[in-house]
């Protein structure tokens, strides 16, 4: 560890009493460099504006905010959508086509199942601790509650019927969509 190291130029050129080197302003020829330019490699400034820049008139960059142009020409913003048909201004949009809204009659069948059973753990555990005290019963008063199943929506408007199938994630999809289906129909009235 007494050996110098051949790779520093000198003891003199670094350390705490020098001042940091500047870069350079052009840079050296050579490997990495491969063209001769003044400011290769450095950040620049545009000459003029680019794509995407505020001066440029034209196309606006990807992800910047657009000017508020003309209106859609779909009828404006979805009102409500159920599974795959879209309520948007004054028409019923499905994957058959368009319905108008006005006159259109909804309906819903539940078709889902709620089952209510023990879990296996709960078995497990009753037998396990009913072997040590009697308190092991209290575990079979564990219930575990699965629904599978959908819920069918139709619409039926000027002469069309379409029919959509909407999954049940638990007991509480059913009221929500009818709630939607209500409020489908009060636009319906109008």
């Amino acid at each position: 560890m007494t050996e110098p190291n051949p790779y520093q130029g000198g003891a003199a050129e670094w350390g705490p009493d020098k001042p940091p080197a500047q870069p350079p302003t052009t840079p050296p020829p050579g490997y990495g460099y491969p063209n001769s330019a003044p400011g290769y490699g450095y950040p620049q400034q545009p000459a003029a504006p680019a794509y995407g820049y505020p001066g440029q008139p034209g196309t606006p960059a990807y992800g910047f905010p657009q000017q508020p142009g003309a209106p859609a020409p779909m009828g404006g913003a979805p009102v409500l959508a159920i599974g795959d048909i879209t309520v948007m201004g004054d028409q019923i949009i499905t994957p058959a086509g368009t319905m108008p809204l006005r006159g259109a009659v909804w309906n819903a069948t539940d078709m889902s199942h709620t089952e209510e059973k023990i879990p296996t753990v709960a078995i497990v555990l009753a037998i396990i601790f009913f072997i040590f005290c009697l308190l092991g019963l209290f575990f079979l008063l564990m219930k575990e509650k699965k629904t599978t199943g959908f819920i069918q929506v139709t619409v039926t408007s000027a002469g069309r019927h379409h029919s959509t199938m909407v999954p049940a994630l638990g007991p509480h999809t059913f009221p929500a969509v009818m709630g939607q289906i209500n409020y489908a129909r009060s636009l319906s009235s109008m």
